[in-house]
């Protein structure tokens, strides 16, 4: 018994536990810089969300110009409807720049010597929310572009009325908006099941191959540790008294999955392998003791956005736990 004891502690210790106060976390004179540039960002997420939940596409005006191909009006119509949309859609893309480049700034803060990923999070609590809310605000983006099959059907109609409108040498005004170059950009962004959580993969593999003095392990370990950190908030009473709002626990349980998804995307065998410094058993084991249709969606994200849940080194048992 004692030796099962010791073996459960030692466990428990090989994974960062602390508590990480994503309510009121304050940045510290250290982190103010670096806070404020991300927080300049940050402020616009829930305005992009906003815009695309309310996002409902041009589907009847597109049917109507493509089955009366000779009704002028009705060409209009379409188009008239789809350019705003359009306009919107490059208002979304343009933000993934931002959210790139502050992420980049955010690993920089958060895994620079001499300090460890563990303390750097500990230490800088504020730096930490902020990472964390752009790892909720991407989840929730994907979730609704996901939902949305319009956005894709609109901007291929664009594009096919562009290249028709070239070959009829009329220029169009909106070209001055979103050109040849931003389409084709857009199209490669729009085209990803999850497009944000694509961009941050992105970002934080660039990361890693241009700060060659810097050992992987840093963003790595950054990751697994907020992994940790938000699978042991979940589960300990004591911590989860502390949070004030039940949307913590969502906040909480959509980082983690984030975290997961993007470790497995930078690290060279992935979140599921025996050598993953993730729970992923834990962390799985947390999202299926919540209401199914409140982890449905982030269960679906670990089966379909993850790289590495079908290597033939992920356990049976972790496979199962995600059928």
């Amino acid at each position: 018994m004692g030796n099962l004891l010791k073996v459960l502690t030692r466990e428990i210790e090989n994974y960062p536990h602390f508590f990480l106060d994503f309510e009121n976390a304050q940045p510290t004179d250290g982190e103010r810089e670096v806070w404020n540039q991300i927080s300049a960002v940050l402020q616009d997420s829930e305005s992009m969300l906003a815009d695309l939940q309310a996002y409902k596409g041009a589907g009847q005006e597109i049917r109507d110009a493509i089955q009366n191909p000779n009704d002028i009006q009705l060409q209009e119509k379409a188009w008239n409807s789809v350019c705003p949309l359009v306009v919107r859609l490059k208002r979304f893309y343009e933000f993934s720049l931002r959210l790139e480049k502050a992420l980049q700034s955010l690993l920089e803060s958060l895994t620079c010597p001499p300090y460890t990923p563990t303390q750097h999070l500990e230490r800088e609590q504020a730096l930490a929310k902020e990472f964390a809310e752009i790892l909720h605000f991407t989840l929730r983006f994907d979730e609704l572009k996901m939902r949305n099959p319009a956005i894709q059907n609109d901007f291929s109609y664009y594009r096919r009325t562009i290249s028709r409108n070239r070959i009829n040498n009329m220029h169009l005004d909106i070209e001055n908006e979103v050109n040849n170059e931003m389409a084709n950009r857009m199209s490669l962004f729009y085209a990803e099941a999850t497009p944000m959580l694509k961009t941050l993969s992105n970002a934080t593999t660039l990361f890693v191959s241009e700060n060659k003095t810097l050992p992987i392990e840093n963003t790595t370990d950054c990751l697994s540790t907020m992994a940790s950190v938000c699978k042991v908030m979940l589960e300990t009473p004591e911590y989860r008294s502390r949070f004030t709002s039940e949307e913590t626990l969502m906040f909480c349980m959509r980082v983690m999955v984030g975290v997961i998804i993007l470790y497995d995307h930078v690290h060279p065998v992935g979140a599921f392998s025996k050598t993953s410094k993730i729970d992923m058993k834990g962390c799985i084991k947390v999202l299926k003791e919540q209401p199914p249709d409140t982890v449905e969606g982030l269960l679906n994200a670990l089966r379909f956005t993850t790289k590495h849940l079908n290597d033939e080194s992920t356990s049976k048992q972790i496979r199962a736990m995600l059928q």
